[in-house]
């Protein structure tokens, strides 16, 4: 899922590669954690300065469903009450363009939105060999300039075509993971990943993997409060980190019919108890080895890895909108002690809470933050 805290890139001194084709993190990079500088040491194209503008770059025959995602996420994204991005929908030729399906979209901007947007997202399309050259020239000249570099779906294979993820630890929707790996040798796929986010690209599966993807960016650049927030506009009940796998081995639903919802929901309402395998286990009826693999069944991960990950979210959100201190924060998501608190924040995303509350602060005295007292 990115790197941690770098220093910001300073005068000659800065690599004058093109971004894009810079080398990449060596960790895993779907289990990076989201680069949580604080938004003044950021890539300047990268920093969200005021309204943070962003290209959707739709290649014709495009998939309808991807193209409204940047809109609902970016779109629904504010602090204090202000809109802190804008979201522009453009394509070579404006106008109707084509979807894989029944439905035809009107996309009314040009390929000049790309020249002056801070990220540039391109959604899912059918042509993965052959896409327009001029988007593929905007795109090169957009990442040769900074900007962070984005896909949806099979939306990668356009960001192949343009040579961006040359280097690259990339994934795409499942189905075609292994044509996009035969057709660019160069890029290192993940077929299994949600989302990865390799320093200046970063790509996600399929449909609602599209979501965790810009979410995701939101939280990069604003903090987990407001991508939280946003993920409830969505109706989205928690996070889902990029190296989750994009299929999952069984039904979401148990042979009778049966699911684990209730007993995560019931989970999140206690994040501040020491709860085990045995608690969870025992609220949904099940013995601890059934529980295991019906909960990796639905979620795709582990009952207690998915614990640890719901506690840190809410323990940033505590440290973004309230003053209290880091060992009440601690206490209220059940890491019970600053030092744990501590040490999970920084193996999760490279900064201690007290870095992290500094860079991603609000003020405790606004009514729409919560003072947490």
């Amino acid at each position: 899922m990115p790197p941690t805290t770098r220093p910001a890139p300073t005068g000659p001194a800065t690599d004058s590669r093109p971004a894009a084709n810079r080398p990449a993190d060596s960790r895993p990079a779907a289990n990076r954690p989201a680069d949580s500088r604080p938004a003044a040491n950021r890539p300047a194209a990268n920093r969200p300065t005021g309204v943070h503008r962003i290209a959707v770059v739709a290649v014709p025959p495009v998939t309808a469903f991807d193209l409204t995602i940047p809109d609902l996420v970016f779109g629904s994204a504010e602090l204090d009450g202000d809109p802190v991005y804008r979201v522009r929908i453009c394509t070579a030729e404006p106008g109707p363009v084509t979807t894989t399906g029944s439905l035809q979209v009107v996309v009314p901007h040009g390929l000049e939105e790309i020249a002056e947007a801070d990220t540039v997202l391109v959604t899912g399309s059918a042509s993965r060999a052959d896409a327009d050259e001029r988007i593929l020239t905007a795109l090169r000249a957009a990442a040769d300039r900074g900007a962070r570099m984005a896909s949806i779906c099979t939306g990668a294979f356009v960001l192949a075509q343009a040579g961006l993820l040359d280097g690259h630890s990339a994934t795409t929707y499942w189905v075609q993971a292994g044509a996009l790996e035969h057709r660019f040798p160069k890029v290192r796929v993940l077929p299994q990943a949600l989302f990865v986010d390799d320093g200046p690209v970063l790509t996600s599966a399929g449909l609602t993997a599209g979501i965790d993807l810009c979410l995701h960016m939101v939280r990069t650049d604003h903090g987990a409060a407001t991508a939280n927030a946003v993920a409830r506009l969505a109706a989205l009940s928690e996070v889902r980190e990029g190296g989750r796998a994009q299929i999952l081995p069984a039904p979401v639903a148990g042979a009778d019919g049966s699911s684990l919802a209730a007993t995560r929901a019931w989970a999140l309402a206690r994040l501040a108890e020491p709860l085990t395998l045995a608690d969870l286990a025992a609220h949904a009826g099940v013995s601890v080895r059934t529980l295991n693999r019906r909960f990796r069944a639905e979620t795709g991960t582990t009952p207690l890895h998915w614990l640890l990950t719901q506690r840190l979210e809410q323990a940033r959100e505590l440290l973004e909108s309230t003053d209290l201190a880091v060992d009440r924060v601690a206490a209220r998501t059940g890491f019970v002690t600053a030092d744990s608190l501590r040490g999970h924040l920084l193996r999760r995303i490279g900064m201690t809470p007290r870095a992290y509350r500094t860079h991603f602060a609000r003020s405790a005295a606004d009514p729409r933050s919560g003072t947490g007292l």
